[in-house]
C-alpha cells in the first residue's frame, strides 16, 4: 500500500524507478508488454540528462553501449558545410552528451533497476485499464497484456503514468482530447552498419524538409569489422501520413527519392539508405500541451504528459527531468497530493514551452535559415549567406529554451 505504482517500464518508468528507490521511496513497475525487449532505434542523450543519469551512478554503464558524441556539424543539401559546433564535454560541458540505441539505453535502466531494488520491484504482462482513487491510496486495474481478458487491480499510494503515448490514464483524464497533431512532416528511420564518419563522433544534420533533410550519428562503437552502428532519420514534408506507430515498417521507395543525388566527399547517402538493416516510418505529431497533469494522487509522466515532436534530443531526456523533479517533490512534501502539484507546477510549463518551440523554432532552424536565404541553391561561402554570430544566437537560443544551456546546467 506505501508503494509508488509506476504504469511502464520505458524509459521514464525506469528512471523514475532508480530515483525514488535511490530516495528510499517504496515502488513498484507495472510494463504493459510480457517481456522488455531491446526495441527502437537512436537517441540522443543530451548534458542536462546525462547529469540525472550520472547521479544515479549509470554514466560508465552508458559510456559502454554509447557513442560519446563530438559535435553537431550542419550541411546543405549540396553537401556544403554550414556550421560546426562542439558538444558535450568537447563543448565545455560537466557531463557528455551520448548517442545511444533505445534499447541499450534501455537496457542498461532495466539492470540497475532490477541489480538495486529487486527483480520482484518490475512486474510485465499488466497493461494499465484505468485508475481510481480515495483518501488514503489509488487502485489501478490491469489486464494480462494488451489484449488480455484477465483484470487485475494494485492498490498504492500514489500512481504515475508512464505509459507513453497511448497513456489510458492521460485518456482517463481527458477522455476528449484530440487527435495528435500532424507536423506536416513525415519521417522514416533505419540503422546502417557503415564505417565512421567525419569525427566518427559527429552528429550531422544536412538539407530541408521540403526537399528531404537527413539526421546521422552513430550509436555504438566500431566492432572487429571497422563498422559502426549509424542511426539515421530521413524527413520530408509530406501531406498525407498514417497513424503513429512506433514499430511500422517502412519502405524505401516511398522516401529515398530526394536523397538519391546526395553524394558526399564523407557519404553517399543513397548508398547508406539502402544498406539499412530495416527501416521504419513514423509521422512527426505531438499533442496540444495539458492544462494539468496531476489529478490527486495521480500524475503524468514523460510522453503521457508531454508527447513532442521527435526534434532535439528532447523526449527521452525531459522524462528523465521529470523523474528527478517528481523524486524531489515527494522528497520534500510528506502529503503526496501536495507533491505531484508541486511536481506540475515546475515542470508543466517548461515542458509546454519546449513542445510549442519544436514546432517553431526547433534546433535544426540553423538549415531552414540557411534554406531561405539561399533559395536552396549552392553558396561560394556560408558568411555570405549567415554571419557566424547569427548561427551560434540560432543554437544556442534552443539550447536555452530546453534547458541545457551551459549557464542553466551550472546554475
Amino acid at each position: 500500500m506505501d508503494d509508488i505504482i509506476i504504469v511502464g517500464g520505458g524509459i521514464g518508468g525506469l528512471t523514475l524507478g532508480l530515483a525514488l528507490h535511490a530516495a528510499n521511496i517504496p515502488c513498484r513497475i507495472f510494463e504493459s508488454a510480457s517481456e522488455i525487449k531491446a526495441v527502437g532505434v537512436g537517441i540522443n542523450l543530451l548534458p542536462h540528462a546525462t547529469k540525472e543519469l550520472a547521479a544515479l551512478g549509470l554514466e560508465g554503464a552508458l559510456a559502454r553501449v554509447a557513442i560519446e558524441t563530438r559535435d553537431a556539424t550542419f550541411f546543405n543539401r549540396f553537401g556544403q558545410l554550414i556550421y560546426q559546433e562542439p558538444l558535450g564535454r568537447a563543448a565545455g560541458y560537466d557531463h557528455p552528451q551520448f548517442s545511444v540505441h533505445r534499447g541499450d539505453l534501455q537496457r542498461v535502466l532495466l539492470d540497475a533497476f532490477r541489480a538495486r531494488a529487486g527483480h520482484d520491484r518490475i512486474v510485465t504482462n499488466h497493461h494499465c485499464l484505468g485508475v481510481e482513487q480515495d483518501d488514503v491510496g489509488v487502485t489501478v486495474t490491469f489486464s494480462d497484456g494488451p489484449n488480455g481478458a484477465a483484470r487485475s487491480t494494485v492498490r498504492g499510494r500514489v500512481a504515475i503514468a508512464c505509459d507513453g503515448i497511448n497513456s489510458a490514464i492521460r485518456k482517463q483524464f481527458f477522455p476528449d482530447e484530440g487527435e495528435p497533431r500532424y507536423s506536416g512532416v513525415n519521417m522514416w528511420r533505419g540503422v546502417t552498419r557503415w564505417k565512421p564518419m567525419l569525427s566518427g563522433a559527429s552528429m550531422v544534420r544536412a538539407g530541408w524538409l521540403s526537399h528531404g533533410k537527413m539526421v546521422i550519428y552513430p550509436i555504438r562503437a566500431a566492432g572487429s569489422d571497422g563498422l559502426q552502428l549509424i542511426n539515421w532519420v530521413a524527413e520530408i514534408e509530406t501531406p498525407n501520413y498514417r497513424k503513429r506507430d512506433w514499430n511500422r515498417e517502412g519502405s524505401l521507395d516511398d522516401f529515398i527519392g530526394p536523397f538519391a543525388d546526395w553524394h558526399f566527399a564523407w557519404l553517399d547517402v543513397p548508398a547508406f539508405i539502402r544498406a539499412a538493416d530495416s527501416v521504419l516510418e513514423f509521422p512527426m505529431v505531438d499533442q496540444d500541451p495539458l492544462p494539468r497533469w496531476s489529478f490527486g494522487r495521480v500524475t503524468l509522466l514523460g510522453d503521457a504528459a508531454h508527447p513532442m515532436v521527435p526534434r532535439g534530443s528532447n523526449g527521452a531526456g525531459q522524462a528523465i527531468l521529470d523523474a528527478r523533479a517528481l523524486t524531489m517533490a515527494l522528497l520534500q512534501n510528506a502529503d503526496p497530493v501536495a507533491a505531484l502539484a508541486a511536481y506540475e507546477s515546475q515542470r508543466l510549463a517548461v515542458t509546454t514551452r519546449i513542445v510549442l518551440t519544436n514546432r517553431t523554432n526547433p534546433p535544426d532552424a540553423i538549415l531552414r535559415e540557411v534554406f531561405q536565404r539561399t533559395h536552396d541553391r549552392p553558396f561560394k561561402a556560408i558568411e555570405d549567406v549567415i554571419s557566424r554570430d547569427e548561427l551560434v544566437a540560432l543554437s544556442e537560443g534552443y539550447k536555452r529554451i530546453a534547458g541545457y544551456s551551459k549557464d542553466a546546467l551550472r546554475g
